[in-house]
């Protein structure tokens, strides 16, 4: 993950942001689920988040394979606390000046649907 970390997420110009997100009912869940993937939400809440911001310049993150390398071969696990795969989804927001556009691989969309987790994408356009 070279050039990006992971902060409090507050949306600001010129910056990608991706999100992988998993609906707990509590505070011990998003323990549970922080030593289940070996990597703690940075989400305040009692949802679970991990934020990950890019800048335009920094190098390309492959998001959707870094995200899903933390859920592969622990579904089963998550499942046994509670978290079933429809409580998890992927997500990208952006806000853009004059025109949006994304394009994402076939083979990552293959991979995030055989996983069986949702993948959102929200855009809009800049103010003022």
């Amino acid at each position: 993950m070279t050039g990006l970390k992971a902060v409090d997420f507050k949306i600001e110009k010129t910056m990608y942001y991706y999100s992988l997100r998993i609906n707990t009912v509590n505070l011990i869940q998003v323990r549970q689920v922080n030593e289940l993937l070996g990597v703690r939400s940075n989400y305040s809440k009692e949802d679970w988040y991990l934020e990950v911001v890019q800048k335009e310049d920094d190098p390309p993150f492959r998001f959707i394979d870094y995200f899903l390398s933390l859920l592969e071969g622990k579904y089963e696990r998550l499942e046994s606390i509670g978290i079933s795969r429809e409580d998890i989804s992927i997500w990208v927001l952006y806000e853009y000046e004059g025109q949006c556009n994304m394009e994402y691989d076939p083979v990552s969309m293959k991979k995030i649907g055989e996983n069986g987790i949702v993948l959102c994408i929200s855009c809009w356009e800049k103010e003022g």
